[in-house]
């Protein structure tokens, strides 16, 4: 399994409700999510720069570029614009991360 790493911005003052939307996650997401091989997904807050790091395993990385073609991605995205920094396609804006240490 590889790890996947990225950062995203909410908007200040929204982390309730964000936390409220994902605590509701659609099922449908969730299967699409699982359907290309994510496991192990966790999103972080960092309170003092409203950043979000998310982190999550997948075996073939490549297979995520399939996700914005599917509707229950775009409508989720755009359902989560009006809290985060977000693309004109709705998308988030993120950032890849680049691992630097890892302790098995």
């Amino acid at each position: 399994m590889k790890k996947v790493a990225f950062k995203m911005q909410l908007h200040q003052g929204q982390v309730q409700e964000y936390q409220k939307r994902h605590d509701e996650l659609w099922p449908e997401l969730a299967d699409l999510l699982k359907s290309v091989g994510v496991e192990d997904y966790s999103i972080f807050f960092d309170e003092s720069t409203h950043a979000l790091f998310g982190v999550l395993k997948i075996e073939d990385p490549s297979r995520l570029d399939t996700l914005p073609q599917h509707p229950v991605m775009q409508k989720w995205w755009k359902y989560m614009g009006d809290i985060m920094d977000a693309n004109p396609d709705n998308s988030p804006v993120s950032v890849s991360l680049k691992e630097v240490f890892y302790l098995p």
